[in-house]
C-alpha cells in the first residue's frame, strides 16, 4: 500500500500527522535534501512546503514514480 509524506518546516507540516501522513520536519536545505533521499520506497505522494520545493526542484524528476504537491505560500 502506498503512503503519503510531507517535508518542510515543522510548523507547516506537523498537522498532517493527524491524517496518517509520514511527516518529516526539515528546517534547512540540508535537512530537506536528506529527508527526500531517505523517503521509504512506498511513498507515492510527497507534500512539500514552498521552501522545500525550492530546494528539491532539481531532484524531483529523479524519482519518477513519486508524485508531489506544493503547499500554497
Amino acid at each position: 500500500m502506498s503512503r503519503i509524506a510531507a517535508i518542510g518546516e515543522r510548523e507547516r507540516v506537523h498537522g498532517f500527522a493527524f491524517a496518517g501522513v509520514h511527516v518529516v520536519p526539515a528546517e534547512d536545505a540540508q535537512a530537506v535534501q536528506a529527508a527526500w533521499r531517505a523517503l521509504p520506497a512506498d511513498i507515492a505522494l510527497v507534500i512539500l512546503t514552498p521552501t522545500a520545493h525550492s530546494v528539491l526542484r532539481g531532484e524531483l524528476a529523479a524519482r519518477e514514480q513519486t508524485l508531489y504537491a506544493v503547499m500554497a505560500p
